[in-house]
């Protein structure tokens, strides 16, 4: 299980530092993707694979399975973590995803992680905070 969240910068390579409390649970492969809300998602071998069989379910005939399908499976790359704990970003995915500051959040989202631009990730907090109780709410109801 990941969870948690951490400062990081990439440096000039491309280059990414997986914090080590997250290291050990990714493994040395892993696959990076389209994220939702501007971030990228980096999964295991294993959840990965778990969430392709869900897109494998998706009907293929109706427009929106393929569109997400075309998208989303389009982006990924299989990256490897080096010695150091270091994962190289392409080029064309630091600049797709706005991490050219080169300061990111690093979240653990329980079988994934996400990187997000440091600014773009405390202006969705900023906007979406207010919303956290509410949605709690509405989605841990007992019963439901």
């Amino acid at each position: 299980m990941l969870f948690g969240s951490y400062e990081y910068q990439i440096d000039d390579k491309g280059r990414l530092v997986i914090p080590s409390k997250m290291r050990s649970k990714l493994g040395f492969v892993v696959y990076l993707l389209k994220g939702y809300d501007g971030c990228i998602s980096v999964y295991t071998e294993d959840s990965f694979t778990k969430y392709v069989e869900k897109l494998e379910n998706l009907p293929f005939e109706k427009e929106k399975a393929r569109l997400h399908q075309r998208i989303l499976l389009s982006s990924v790359q299989e990256l490897s973590i080096d010695k150091q704990g270091r994962m190289l970003i392409p080029k064309n995915v630091i600049t797709k995803y706005g991490l050219t500051n080169k300061e990111v959040m690093i979240l653990g989202m329980l079988d994934h992680i996400e990187i997000w631009d440091k600014g773009a990730y405390q202006k969705y907090i900023e906007s979406n905070e207010a919303e956290f109780e509410k949605n709690a709410e509405d989605l841990l109801k007992d019963g439901e």
